[in-house]
């Protein structure tokens, strides 16, 4: 009797380990490259533009990090309103990414006459595949979202980066079944 439960447990302890060792690689197949272009800042004034990379990019490192993605930057800027396929083609294919977002940050003032209370801003995406397909596109205005009327700047910037990344992701669910969605 001792012989049959040792036999046992030990075809079920090899069992396990077989079958965590296929989910691992499983996972490991599922990562995706997404290529993050510099936004596009709105108002075009120099001194603003490198903070809200900064911010931007770390908000978008933060997102990731929950997910199974690798972030790929690029300190290259392309226009938001006029998007080139055979560009995004271009650069998908040099970085070796699955996807492209094109993101614009629109900087606006909340205040009454001349009291400004603080910067909002409205962050928005395009998200391309590696053919240079737009899959879809969101935009996240942080003073409509969460009626923030106090607040810095950076944080509004990171605030409306996660949630246009998540409007992104919701669209791409709806979009794509189940087992495909979640860049």
């Amino acid at each position: 009797m001792r012989k049959i439960i040792t036999f046992t447990a030990l075809t079920a302890i090899l069992f396990v380990s077989i079958s965590s060792l296929k989910a691992q690689k499983n996972t490991g197949d599922k990562i995706k490259k997404v290529l993050y272009f510099n936004p596009e800042v709105d108002p075009d004034i120099e001194e603003i533009k490198e903070p809200t990379n900064t911010a931007f990019f770390s908000a978008v490192s933060d997102n990731l990090s929950e997910r199974k993605n690798k972030m790929l930057k690029t300190e290259t800027q392309i226009s938001f309103d006029s998007i080139e396929k055979q560009t995004i083609v271009d650069y998908c294919v040099n970085n070796d990414a699955d996807f492209a977002i094109v993101p614009r940050v629109k900087y606006f003032k909340v205040g009454i006459g001349k009291y400004v209370f603080s910067n909002q801003v409205i962050v928005s995406m395009k998200l391309f595949d590696a053919e240079g397909n737009l899959l879809t596109e969101t935009d996240y205005d942080t003073y409509k979202k969460n009626m923030r009327l106090l607040g810095s700047t950076v944080n509004s910037v990171k605030i409306g980066t996660n949630g246009a990344i998540k409007g992104i992701l919701k669209q791409l669910r709806k979009i794509k079944p189940s087992s495909e969605a979640g860049f």
